[in-house]
């Protein structure tokens, strides 16, 4: 055969084998990612945090459906549910999952130690044994701090700056969980300074709690102080109405009770934490471990005035706390 020849039939043979090899590398393997979110996907807080976490991840070249496939349940504050849907989230084996809040992530940290797990709103990752330290947490899980205790007395500060005549304060918490007895303990110390007395309120189901501030507001010049908790989100509009219906000026630890009614709130930016969340996740697909990726403290704290529910209390806001605010509800 001529070597004009020879190279023809070569280079035939190879266009008809180059598509062949095209078609038979492998696709890019589809990813999972596990979501266990404190309330329902329908409500406006949660869909703002998951398309705050989406866009984050969309930023980092993951797109659900595309090569990302994502899986959600919801804990709504009972350890029953958390309890079954954090096992079936880790019998779904996903290359990480993202738990948000306390209660998630110490009912998931019961179910696995080896899946990775990124957290959200969680006030106190190494005293509940999340983490050995927020620096090396050791461990399958790492993420993002809700506050640090002393954040708690500064909700007093705020109420005795917008209702100075209160004397008194029911502490809403979560006994349950190691942030609830944390927040009442910077609370309690903080509040002898202030000239407040403080009592906890134990947040358990929507009975105990119309119970309790029901009796608590029996006795003039109360207020309330709603410490973080996945309870406190998950009855936050009765919480509201509750304090509405009883005069109660309240502190909430986050902008939702705001925005739907509460008088103020101060706390980190949730939405923020959900962005900062996706390059974790992100890193961790990539290949990286919790245990090397260093606990994060919030980088952004907010406070949310709502100056209608002000007027119903017969408060006037000081100019200081108003030129302080991050936004303003008129």
């Amino acid at each position: 055969m001529r070597r004009r020849e020879f190279i023809t039939l070569l280079g035939g043979a190879a266009t008809a084998v180059w598509p062949l090899a095209a078609r038979a590398q492998p696709a890019e393997r589809m990813r999972r990612i596990g979501v266990l979110q404190t309330l329902a996907s329908d409500d406006p807080q949660t869909q703002a945090s998951i398309a705050a976490f989406l866009q984050g991840l969309q930023k980092l070249g993951w797109s659900d459906g595309h090569n990302v496939r994502i899986d959600y349940r919801e804990g709504l504050g009972n350890t029953d549910n958390i309890k079954k849907y954090a096992a079936e989230l880790v019998a779904l084996v996903p290359d990480v999952i993202l738990a948000v809040g306390t209660a998630n992530a110490g009912l998931l940290l019961q179910t696995t130690r080896t899946v990775p797990i990124v957290f959200v709103f969680v006030a106190d990752p190494v005293g509940a044994g999340f983490v050995d330290s927020l620096a090396r947490p050791g461990g399958n899980a790492t993420g993002f701090v809700q506050f640090e205790y002393g954040l708690s007395g500064k909700w007093l500060e705020l109420l005795k700056e917008i209702a100075p005549r209160v004397t008194r304060a029911a502490v809403l918490r979560d006994p349950a969980i190691t942030a609830g007895i944390g927040q009442w303990g910077a609370i309690q110390s903080a509040a002898p300074s202030l000239g407040l007395e403080v009592s906890p309120v134990n947040v358990r189901d929507a009975g105990d709690i119309e119970r309790a501030i029901m009796s608590f507001a029996r006795s003039s010049n109360g207020s309330l102080i709603v410490t973080g908790s996945a309870l406190a989100a998950v009855h936050r509009d009765l919480i509201i109405t509750l304090a509405a219906r009883h005069k109660l000026p309240a502190v909430y630890f986050q902008r939702q009770f705001v925005t739907e009614g509460g008088l103020i709130s101060y706390g980190p930016d949730l939405l923020d934490q959900h962005r900062r969340s996706a390059g974790y996740v992100d890193r961790i697909l990539k290949g990286e471990k919790p245990a090397d990726l260093p606990v994060q403290a919030p980088t952004k704290y907010e406070t949310v005035i709502n100056l209608k529910t002000a007027k119903a209390l017969g408060l006037d806001v000081p100019a200081t706390v108003l030129a302080r605010a991050d936004e303003v509800i008129e």
